[in-house]
């Protein structure tokens, strides 16, 4: 049995709070059997963001290991930042490949697209597959040199076990990126 869903109407919007980064939006709701909720969201200003997945070769992924000022530590994933004005995807996702890993890609899959906390952001994340790399470095907008960490994708599970390996981005992308080249081998 199909469920026809009704978004609730927007009754009334406010922002409540802005930084550089987001604004945050308290709308009022009313929902089609009639109750009524108020919610806060938080609104980006930019075209979205990618993540990628470089592969050195048909076994070996590239990590880079940077600081989270969300958590004030040091965290393990892959290279990741915000769609520029201007760029398409595929383009956003080669330049960050070249500023945070020092490599370009002759060829990127779409993998998949992610939503962000969707309860609360509206923000989504193209997740790309990379491979045949070449050297390029680009000047990327870190404030320090990131450490590039190099990982055999068939230890996956060690990786998933790393205590500053825990992203939900990199996580998802990474079981994707293995199912894809598992898929692709066979």
């Amino acid at each position: 049995m199909s469920n026809i869903l009704t978004l609730p109407e927007i009754t009334q919007r406010k922002q409540v709070a802005k930084s550089r980064l987001f604004a945050i939006e308290q709308i009022d709701l009313t929902f089609s059997n009639g109750e009524k909720r108020e919610y806060e969201r938080m609104q980006g200003y930019g075209r979205g963001a990618v993540l990628i997945v470089p592969m050195l070769d048909n076994e070996t992924l590239l990590l880079v290991r940077e600081y989270c000022a969300g958590t004030h530590t040091y965290e393990l994933g892959f290279p990741k930042g915000l769609i520029d004005e201007g760029e398409i995807p595929e383009q956003a996702a080669n330049r960050e490949l070249k500023e945070e890993v020092g490599y370009g890609a002759k060829k990127l899959t779409h993998v998949h697209r992610v939503a962000t906390a969707p309860a609360f952001f509206a923000a989504s994340m193209e997740i790309f597959l990379a491979e045949n790399l070449y050297v390029e470095k680009l000047l990327g907008d870190e404030p320090e040199e990131l450490e590039i960490v190099v990982w055999k994708i068939a230890d996956y599970q060690a990786l998933l076990a790393q205590p500053d390996f825990n992203e939900a981005r990199s996580i998802a992308a990474l079981m994707l990126v293995k199912d894809l080249v598992n898929k692709t081998s066979k």
